[in-house]
């Protein structure tokens, strides 16, 4: 399959979400593929999707000042942002290990490959429990030498665990799943209710005074979260105690963030967060599918208490078919989906290959901060609350669909070094940290992070 080339790709973004053509003579694309080892257009996708949000975040400006700025964005640049977290240094050491210690591919007696997704100890307890076994790499290889690879898949989803099974893109294509997502656009914007115009204020930034409550946790909503930030909203993030984390993430995607506890099982909290909610912008949540909603801050329930409301879900695998209410990170799609059973084909290898970032995640992240950023743009034009949709296995749709890179998998993997130029140092609540700068670059309003990452629940559940 032939690649799409980037400038095509985001027009076609564009349009999907109903936006006037004439701004994209504002963005300027640069660089080619490969920038990351991969037969996937991994660059490509990283590019436009920074690029589409620099530029609804461009709109928005233009909404408020009615001027036109240019934005650009390297696709270099873009890659490398698209494994901040690799990048990421707590006083120059690099930071703990992400990944479990039994997580990662195991081979079933059916010979074929399952993925394992344990970290969160929940997870990792539930797949101990459901096997039988120890904590070791040796005793889940051998538990799993007894299953198909397919029942455990099933029996996992199940128990509310996170397990896939390696499948070939026609094996994905003819999955119930797989038709339902390909169904599906790459996201989705709707008016969920009526509220009058509400246009922005004077800001000295495209999203001053705009305030985001944020519910995600690993990658992909922090990253919406962040990039709404780096164009100055006030991002609240919104989490509690008790809730398993992954620290380092947790740093790197913080940046610009305020961050409070609050505890949804208890009533106080549910009517802290509603007061919140009733003074926001935009909510976004990443949790599993319903649990926002069973609290009782689902897309209508936020719309009811703030008319305008602009609210942004993430879910694993689309919100239909009979994979939609299952849990799911960006490294489980991308193993169900024929993307690593198709990245090892490519590259002669025996195991499924990942791709070489989290690709899905932080794709997903920036069409989030769009599709919440174009209808903060409607909302300000048309009035009504709105609601952005986006999944992983769309994101993973849409990529594949921007085809593959002939001599991809010879690109030298980036390590630090390769990548000192796009690096910046700054001081935090966790220390001196090293991250990876925002990949686009504007002419009137430079995307920067005015606020520092700080520790989980540092500041109180209010607004500045």
């Amino acid at each position: 399959m032939d690649r799409i080339n980037p400038k095509q790709a985001l027009a076609a973004l564009w349009r999907q979400a109903g936006r006037s053509e004439t701004a994209l003579g504002a963005v300027e694309l640069t660089g080619s593929e490969p920038v990351l080892p991969s037969s996937f257009a991994v660059g490509t996708a990283a590019q436009i999707t920074v690029a589409a949000s620099a530029l609804a975040a461009a709109e928005v400006w233009r909404l408020r000042t009615r001027r036109q700025q240019h934005v650009a964005v390297d696709m270099r640049d873009a890659g490398i942002e698209f494994r901040s977290e690799r990048y990421m240094r707590l006083n120059g050491k690099p930071p703990e290990e992400l990944w479990d210690k039994i997580a990662g591919l195991y081979r079933c007696g059916d010979g074929r490959w399952v993925r394992l997704h344990t970290n969160f100890p929940h997870h990792r307890d539930g797949v101990l429990k459901l096997l039988g076994c120890d904590y070791t790499r040796e005793a889940v290889n051998a538990a799993l030498n007894t299953w198909d690879g397919e029942k455990f898949e099933a029996a996992a989803a199940e128990a509310g665990l996170v397990v896939t099974m390696t499948r070939s893109f026609a094996e994905w294509d003819a999955h119930p799943q797989g038709r339902a997502v390909a169904g599906l656009p790459g996201f989705t914007i709707e008016k969920i209710g009526e509220a009058p115009p509400q246009p922005l204020p004077p800001g000295d930034r495209p999203l001053s005074d705009v305030r985001v409550l944020d519910l995600t946790r690993v990658i992909a909503g922090p990253v919406c979260g962040r990039t709404l930030a780096v164009h100055g909203a006030d991002v609240l993030l919104v989490t509690a105690a008790h809730l398993p984390q992954m620290m380092p993430l947790v740093m790197d995607s913080g940046r610009g963030k305020l961050s409070t506890f609050i505890d949804l099982r208890d009533a106080n909290g549910r009517d802290t967060l509603a007061g919140l909610v009733r003074d926001a912008d935009i909510f976004v949540q990443g949790y599993r599918p319903g649990a926002v909603k069973e609290n009782g801050f689902g897309p209508e329930d936020a719309a009811r208490l703030r008319p305008g409301i602009v609210y942004v879900s993430l879910c694993a695998y689309g919100h239909e078919g009979p994979w939609a209410s299952r849990r799911g990170f960006d490294s489980l799609v991308q193993n169900a989906n024929g993307i690593n059973h198709a990245e090892a084909e490519a590259a002669g290898a025996k195991h499924p290959k990942p791709l070489p970032a989290q690709a899905l995640d932080h794709a997903a992240g920036y069409l989030m901060a769009f599709g919440a950023m174009t209808a903060l743009a409607w909302r300000a034009t048309q009035g009504g609350s709105w609601h952005v949709r986006v999944s992983l296995a769309q994101t993973g749709h849409w990529m594949r669909g921007l085809g593959r890179v002939a001599d991809g998998l010879a690109c030298s993997d980036p390590g630090s070094d390769a990548v000192q130029d796009r690096l910046d140092e700054s001081d935090s609540g966790f220390g001196r940290l090293t991250t990876v700068r925002h990949a686009a670059t504007m002419s009137e309003t430079p995307p920067h992070w005015a606020r520092p990452s700080v520790p989980l629940g540092t500041h109180r559940p209010e607004w500045p």
